[in-house]
């Protein structure tokens, strides 16, 4: 029996993985809260770890790596100039940095995410807002495309993980965190509305390049009320990694029952 205060390793975390229900060779698309884990020994690359021993070597890890401060048009942006004046809220424009999808670091999306995107190997996807990294043989393929106006519809690695049938795993983290929900908005009867966006890119020659689109606009409110219909109805696997609560089930499944639940629950 573990020590409640006890560091685990990867081994321990590896066998939680497969006790949860983790399948060898999936691909699987990781959100996680570390510190919940409890202390674990050798950190975040223990965990990577123990996610490729369970997965072995077909497997592929995917992460968020999204950066919302780019964007003069996200909730960040707007939290941190409310207040300002207009010629201050022009300098915090002024002072953003492009996205460099070899570089720029994740945002908010915890040490978990960063340090799948910072491994030799890994790949991501080029959107300036809602990039995703991954790593594994599948890692090419999921973040070949991410078209600027699609945020987390089909033209993005939401797609590809539909398409590729991949497995959601919380860990650590509530239903709030699940992006794959996003990719039912874009299926839904009456989609969301589109609204204007803007951004900021690296471009070819190192400037810094303005980019305006229009892109849906996209709602995560309702999450956890999908998430525990969900859970209720079924072929959610719940358990814990060392103190985490997590939750385990298909993509395709979490997308699916989303736009049906909000095609009925949402006006």
């Amino acid at each position: 029996m573990r020590r409640a205060d006890a560091a685990l390793g990867r081994g321990a975390l590896a066998g939680d993985l497969r006790e949860l229900g983790l399948p060898p060779g999936a691909t699987v698309l990781v959100h996680c809260a570390l510190s919940r884990v409890g202390p674990v020994e050798g950190g975040p690359a223990a965990l990577l770890g123990a996610l490729r021993d369970v997965l072995g070597e077909g497997g592929t890890v995917v992460v968020p790596a999204q950066t919302a401060s780019n964007s003069v048009t996200s909730r960040a942006f707007r939290a941190a100039t409310a207040g300002l004046t207009g010629p201050e809220v022009a300098a915090v424009e002024a002072a953003i940095a492009p996205f460099d999808p070899d570089r720029s670091p994740s945002e908010g999306m915890g040490i978990f995410a960063e340090h799948v995107r910072r491994q030799p190997g890994a790949l991501r996807s080029r959107h300036p807002q809602t990039s995703f990294a991954a790593l594994g043989p599948g890692a090419a393929r999921l973040t070949a495309v991410h078209d600027l106006a699609c945020h987390l519809g089909e033209r993005s690695p939401l797609g590809a993980l539909y398409a590729a049938d991949a497995v959601v795993l919380l860990l650590g983290v509530d239903w709030s965190a699940c992006t794959a929900f996003h990719l039912a908005e874009y299926r839904l009867r009456r989609p969301p509305a589109e609204r204007a966006y803007r951004c900021y890119v690296r471009g070819p020659d190192g400037r810094r390049v303005r980019r305006d689109f229009r892109a849906s606009d996209l709602d995560d409110a309702d999450f956890p009320l999908i998430g525990r219909a969900l859970t209720d109805a079924g072929g959610v696997r719940t358990g814990r990694v060392g103190g985490a609560e997590c939750r385990l089930v298909g993509l395709r499944a979490a997308v699916d029952f989303a736009r049906g639940w909000m095609d009925e629950h949402r006006g």
